[in-house]
This record gives C-alpha cells, sequence and structure tokens, in this order.
C-alpha cells in the first residue's frame, strides 16, 4: 500500500497552518461547480467571483469552474480557448460527439480562471430520461411545470457525466475534488456519489431553501427553530422535491460547510445535518482598497449626493447639508427579511427624538431595493432641472461680477459693490429665487411605482408620516432602482454611492451572511447588522467592542422587536450626536477591520474543507492527524484606549458644547499608534503567530 500522505495542520490563532507536507496542487484537480458562474443572479455570483483568485493563485492550471452557458453572459463575460488539460479536452469531446454543446474559456474576472460551460438547451432532449436515473438513485421526483428544478437535473446530469469521462481517464493520480454552491449543483454531487466517483465531494448552502421560504413569510423562524414539521412545510409552499434534492446533497456530501454559524444552527435544524466547516464569505480587498485617500473619497462622493440633495429639497433646503448625515439601505426588496419595516420604524422614532432635542442634524435616508417601475418621478426630474439651472445662473452673474470686480482693480479703485451689480442681473437672481417656489413636499420616491398602493415601504412610510415636511429632521427618499453612473437623476455607481454615505443600516432578519455590511466595511463606512446574520456574528466572534469599529450590531435573536427596534433607535441616534472628527476616527478603525474580510485570510476554511474531504475520500493516500478543525475565532481586535469609542459615552454635559472641547477630548488618539496596536492584536493573518493564553482549543472541543 502507497504511503498515505499526511495532511498536518498546526492551529495557531485558531487557523489552520498547513506544514510542509501539504499536498501539491499538481497532484490535484479543483472543480468548482454552481449556476452562478459567469451567470450572475444574486450573492453567490459575488463570492465565487472575489474568490477566484485567491484560488487561482494556489491552485493555478488546476483550477476549474463549472457554469451553465448564457449567450448574453458570456458574450461579456467569457474569452474562449482550448483546455489546457488533454483529459478535460477529451472529456468535453466525448460529450460533444453525443450532441451536447460544452464550451471552455477564461472568465475575464481579477485571476482569469477557467470556465466550463453547459448548455442547458442543447441537452434538453435528455430531460426525461436523467429525471428518470435520478429518481432510480435518489427517489426524488421532479414536476414537469418547475423549469428551475428541470434545469437543475438537466445541469447536474451533464455535471456528473463530465466528472465521470474525466475522471476514468485517471488510474491513481490526479485526484479530483469538486466542490458544489447550492442546492442547484446539488443533483450532480448526488449522481457522482450513486455512480460510485473516485471524486472527493464538498457541498456549501449559503441559505437553506426553506429557511428563506419561511423568513419571507413573517414566521418567528428563529425561536421556533426545533419546532417545525419539515416535510409539512416544504409541502405547502410546492418545494418539497426541491428541499430534498438540497437535503440529499448534504447528505451525500464528503464534507458539508455553510457559510456562518447562524446558517450552520439553521441547516441542523432544516437540512438534519451540522455543518463540518463553517467558511466564511469574503471579499477580494484591492478592489475596494483605497489606501489613505478612502476619507478623501468619502468627502469628494458626498459632496456628489449632496448636488443631488439640493435639486430634490428644493424650495424646502432650510437645513444645513454640512450637518446633514446620509444613511442608506440596499439590497433584494425584501421588506422583512432585509429589516426594511424595523429600519422604517426606528427612523420614525428617531425623527421624534431629534426634534425633541432640537438638534441642527439632519438625516437624509436612501432605500435602494429595485422595484417595478414605469418611469422617473417627474417631479424629481424637474428638481436636478431646477438645481441646474440655478447653478448656470450664478455662473453667468459670478462671471459678470468677476469681470467688473477685475477692471475696477486694474484702475485701482474699490468697486462700489451697489453699483458692481445692475438691474439685470438683480431681476435674473428675483426669478432665480422664484423658480425654486414649490407648492408641493419634496417627492419619497424618485420613480412611479407601478403599485405604489400595495409597496410595503411607501405604505409604511404613509403609516408612520415621514413625508420630508420642513420640521422633519429625517427625510426619506426610495430608490426603487440600482445605481448607475450613467442616470440622470443620481448617477454614481453603488460603490461611490456607498464611499459617500456615512452610515449603511442593514438590520435584516433573514440574512445568512450579509455583503452589503461587509462591503462598507472595507470602504471603511461605519454600518449597522444584527446578530441574525453571519457577518454580525462574525465580527461579534472577532471584536471586542464592535460599536467602536463602526459596526453596530442590533440583537434580533435574544429581543422582542420593540426592543430591537428601540436599540437601533438608539444606535442611530447616537451616530447622529458625533462630531465629524469622532466620524472620523470610526471610519479610520472601520477601515482597518478589512483584513478580516480578506480572502487571503478567508480562503483557509475553504482550503481546510478541500483537505478534509480528501482524507475522507481517499483515507489510504491522504490522512489528516488529529486536530480541531478552525473556527472563525482566535484572535480578537480589543477596545481601542484613545477617544470614547461610541457617542453615547462622549455625550456632552453642556448644550454649549465648543469646537476647543473636542480637540481635548480627541487629544489622545494617535491614528499611527492605534492602528499598530490594532495589527499587534490581529496578530497578522498573513503569518503564524502565537496562540492567545486562555484561547487553546483542546481536540475534539470544535462545535459547529
Amino acid at each position: 500500500m502507497p504511503l498515505a500522505r499526511s495532511l498536518s495542520m498546526t492551529s495557531l490563532n485558531g487557523l489552520p497552518q498547513w506544514e510542509d507536507e501539504d499536498l501539491p496542487v499538481e497532484d490535484l484537480l479543483l472543480f468548482e461547480i454552481s449556476w452562478e458562474v459567469a451567470n450572475k443572479v444574486g450573492g453567490i455570483y459575488t463570492v465565487i467571483q472575489t474568490k477566484a483568485k485567491t484560488t487561482a493563485d494556489e491552485w493555478g492550471e488546476n483550477y476549474f469552474l463549472i457554469g451553465p452557458y448564457f449567450e448574453q453572459n458570456v458574450k461579456t463575460q467569457v474569452e474562449f480557448c482550448e483546455p489546457p488539460s488533454p483529459a478535460v479536452k477529451k472529456a468535453m469531446d466525448t460529450m460533444k460527439s453525443q450532441g451536447c454543446q460544452v464550451f471552455f474559456g477564461r472568465w475575464l474576472i481579477e485571476g482569469s480562471p477557467y470556465v466550463l460551460l453547459f448548455d442547458i438547451g442543447s441537452a434538453a432532449w435528455n430531460l426525461d430520461k436523467w429525471k428518470g436515473e435520478f429518481w432510480e438513485a435518489s427517489n426524488i421526483g421532479i414536476p414537469f411545470h418547475d423549469r428551475e428544478a428541470n434545469d437543475a437535473v438537466i445541469f447536474g446530469s451533464l455535471t456528473a457525466w463530465f466528472l465521470k469521462e474525466l475522471s476514468c481517464q485517471f488510474d491513481d493520480k490526479p485526484h479530483i475534488i469538486a466542490h458544489f454552491h447550492e442546492w442547484q449543483a446539488g443533483v450532480g454531487l448526488i449522481l457522482s456519489r450513486s455512480q460510485k466517483l473516485p471524486v472527493a465531494t464538498i457541498f456549501t448552502t449559503h441559505a437553506t431553501l426553506l429557511g428563506r421560504y419561511l423568513c419571507a413569510a413573517s414566521i418567528d423562524f428563529y425561536n421556533n427553530l426545533d419546532q417545525f414539521d419539515i416535510d409539512k412545510e416544504a409541502g405547502e409552499r410546492q418545494i418539497y422535491h426541491r428541499y430534498c434534492m438540497e437535503r440529499a446533497a448534504v447528505h451525500c456530501a464528503h464534507v458539508f460547510t455553510t457559510v456562518s454559524q447562524i446558517t450552520a444552527t439553521e441547516a441542523e435544524h432544516m437540512l438534519k445535518k451540522s455543518p463540518d466547516v463553517v467558511t466564511p464569505n469574503g471579499l477580494n480587498i484591492k478592489k475596494f482598497s483605497a489606501m489613505h485617500e478612502f476619507q478623501n473619497l468619502h468627502s469628494m462622493y458626498k459632496a456628489r449626493i449632496q448636488e443631488f440633495i439640493r435639486g430634490h429639497f428644493y424650495g424646502h433646503l432650510d437645513f444645513s447639508l454640512d450637518k446633514t448625515l446620509f444613511f442608506f439601505i440596499a439590497g433584494r426588496y425584501e421588506f422583512s427579511n432585509k429589516g426594511a419595516d424595523m429600519f422604517l420604524e426606528a427612523l420614525s422614532r428617531l425623527n421624534f427624538l431629534l426634534r425633541v432635542h432640537k438638534t441642527d442634524v439632519t438625516v437624509v435616508v436612501f432605500f435602494i431595493m429595485p422595484a417595478k417601475t414605469n418611469n422617473f418621478n417627474v417631479e424629481t426630474l424637474k428638481g436636478q432641472a431646477v438645481r441646474k439651472q440655478l447653478w448656470d445662473t450664478a455662473q453667468s452673474v459670478k462671471e459678470k461680477f468677476g469681470r467688473k470686480l477685475y477692471n475696477a482693480l486694474l484702475k485701482g479703485e474699490i468697486p462700489d459693490l451697489n453699483k458692481i451689480l445692475d438691474r439685470d442681473d438683480i431681476t435674473i437672481m428675483k426669478r432665480a429665487i422664484f423658480s425654486t417656489q414649490r407648492h408641493c413636499l419634496p417627492p419619497v420616491t424618485t420613480h412611479n411605482m407601478i403599485d405604489d398602493s400595495n409597496d410595503p415601504i411607501l405604505n409604511t412610510i404613509r403609516r408612520i408620516g415621514l413625508f420630508n415636511n420642513r420640521t422633519d429632521r429625517v427625510k426619506v427618499i426610495l430608490h426603487p432602482e440600482f445605481l448607475s453612473s450613467t442616470s440622470p437623476l443620481l448617477p454614481l455607481d453603488y460603490e461611490e454611492f456607498v464611499r459617500g454615505c456615512h452610515l449603511g443600516v442593514f438590520p435584516s432578519y433573514y440574512e445568512p451572511w450579509g455583503y452589503t455590511p461587509a462591503e462598507c466595511t472595507v470602504m471603511g463606512i461605519p454600518s449597522v447588522t444584527t446578530n441574525l446574520s453571519g457577518f454580525g456574528c462574525f465580527m461579534q466572534e472577532h471584536v471586542a467592542d464592535p460599536a467602536a469599529y463602526g459596526i453596530y450590531i442590533v440583537d434580533r435573536r435574544f429581543r422582542s422587536p420593540d426592543e430591537s427596534c428601540n436599540q437601533l433607535t438608539q444606535f442611530l441616534y447616537s451616530f447622529c450626536q458625533q462630531n465629524r472628527r469622532q466620524r472620523i476616527i470610526q471610519r479610520n478603525r472601520t477601515e482597518r477591520l478589512s483584513d478580516l474580510l480578506d480572502w487571503r485570510y478567508l480562503g483557509r476554511y475553504y482550503m481546510h474543507a478541500r483537505h478534509l474531504a480528501l482524507s475522507r475520500t481517499f483515507p489510504d493516500k491522504f490522512e489528516m492527524e488529529p486536530s480541531a478543525p478552525p473556527k472563525t475565532e482566535g484572535f480578537r481586535f480589543p477596545r481601542p484606549s484613545s477617544v470614547p469609542p461610541s457617542p453615547s459615552a462622549s455625550q456632552h454635559s453642556s448644550p454649549h458644547h465648543s469646537e476647543a472641547e473636542d480637540d481635548d477630548e480627541d487629544e489622545r488618539y494617535d491614528e499611527d499608534e492605534e492602528a499598530e496596536r490594532d495589527r499587534q492584536n490581529i496578530k497578522s493573518p498573513f503569518s503564524i503567530g502565537a496562540l492567545p493564553q486562555g484561547k487553546k482549543k483542546q481536540h475534539g472541543e470544535y462545535r459547529n
């Protein structure tokens, strides 16, 4: 028997550190299978796209992605080429010879990974036969009317067919690892196992099917996890076959992973299996990294948003833009799951607090959630036209004023300011002022909604009365369309818009991970999340005082909805009390957390899952030394020792608070010193460091 290759791992900082006997990748082929390869549907696309560079750097020519072929996507995202591996080419040729269209190329994203794309339509004539084979393998029947499930059967059958053609060419090595994402790819895993292919399989669920459906129905999900009749709930929602596909894939996989601890708990009850490894989602930090320019970028894009506000609120611009904060929520239009219901209720309470305390701070809140519309709102377009007209008028008067002033100074005279503007100039300015008069309130939405009488956000706005009145300190703008730099209203891309805002608010009820607050973090923008989101749980594990670093975590798991809403309101009100310097310090701290979300750090959890799959699939060739699997903990950012970390701790005792007091208060803050302290506390996740005292894990202590 050949000597088993030892997969030795030490657990330093709670992270897997692979030793010299680590596997050479030339002995392995890694395939990652997902419906969202070169096909943007949801968040899984972001996971795969951002992780591709780190994985490609590690695996080189031995890393392949498998997905569906859609011509409209491939035209702009894929460059066709010949497979570098003769075995891959031979497997493709076999499939092509039997009437299936298979395409190979490089995905034009960072890392340029190889992609293998199956044309689902070209193989649809095999559907009945493959559904029969799937029934024989799993006893799961697929109804003819479920197009998505039928496509999943075709895609999975093609994947299993390809893996079979590929693996039969190898006697010993290279060994194949196949990583399947979500239930749409799960059929391929089930068929691979039923055919006993020599392939190490991993299955990752990013959110359970039934969990998403139950939360969308406004059910008290997390307090009743162990009470649900799973089969009955899936059957009532007509997704029983999909649920069975997902559950079968979970139990067939050599290694089962989820993206967060909260999803691990959910999977334990919904899918009846605890994950072997938690693999948190990361980001390719380079894409968002602006070095130390991110504060300048914030100022630049904030000014662009202020221009939009000047037009949107023309005639009602009786608040100072220098004392205006921009909050936003963005994502799929899932009113309850994304926490928009709680956010609106908290805004109503925040408006009351700001008015009662007679604060001069104004909050403008953007809802960036796509909904059905038929066009831009006429009043909103008019606002931007009026703003531009006023700007042009001011520029023309300024030019005439400057010319007269220049000529007077050339003559050595101080101009008479009463004569430097003639009557025509006064008339033009008066007409400009009259044009800003408005006989209606600024609109709460930028578009004409197709079904505004049944829109949950607009109905809640009507109920709480946030109509952008002059007396309101909280103004609301619903932008029911994704942002674009070509928009005539708000010409900013999403990243630019986020950088220009002060706070992202994502009080989600159901959020397996949560890319929106993660993107805010790497751009140095504070955010609100919850302990029901994977991101919120991850930050609670890693940061001793998340609020000090601009991560406000609302407790939606162990508090009543009203208590959670009050907590969110307090977070928002406390943020409004911060002065400008405190916000700058907080943004610096927030940006320093970005290392935690880098795939170069989080990618090691995927690495551990692959090693575990190999040791379970080929135990005579690979073995893993006994060691606790990695957890997403092991180091923590401490509470900062400089300025008071949260605004609630630094509220002014006197209403006559001065900027001089700000300077005294912040005297202790040294950005470089604090940044170095944070770097020491993170113990550089890219190098080996000592395990903190008291944090050592004993074998078998790891719990999912």
